[in-house]
């Protein structure tokens, strides 16, 4: 399934988190066309979300502060769906078990 432009900028944010990459190893990295990344990270750049900055004659990129906070957000985001998702399966469970336990009681 393909990705959404979230995810893709999630991707690129989590692989800069660790250490300041080029392009080619970030495309790499997260398998992604050069073309097409410098695309997205043209964005990051100009929402400052993403540093970009020239070392030893290669531009490399960096996550910013702020690219950061937005990692923790979308990771709570994620984290509350998960939970979400596990207090419905349990409240569908606890109900099942309730009409189960109701009719062996109707039957006895």
């Amino acid at each position: 399934m393909r990705k959404s432009k979230l995810e893709l900028y999630q991707d690129i944010l989590e692989t800069l988190k660790s250490k300041p990459i080029t392009v080619d190893c970030l495309s790499y990295k997260i398998g992604m066309d050069c073309g097409v990344l410098r695309q997205r990270l043209n964005f990051l750049v100009a929402n400052h979300l993403v540093r970009e900055r020239v070392s030893n004659r290669k531009t490399v990129f960096a996550v910013s502060e702020r690219g950061v906070a937005v990692l923790r957000a979308l990771d709570i985001q994620k984290r509350l769906e998960d939970v979400r998702d596990t207090m419905l399966a349990l409240d569908t469970t606890i109900q099942a078990e309730v009409a189960t336990s109701e009719q062996t009681r109707k039957s006895e």
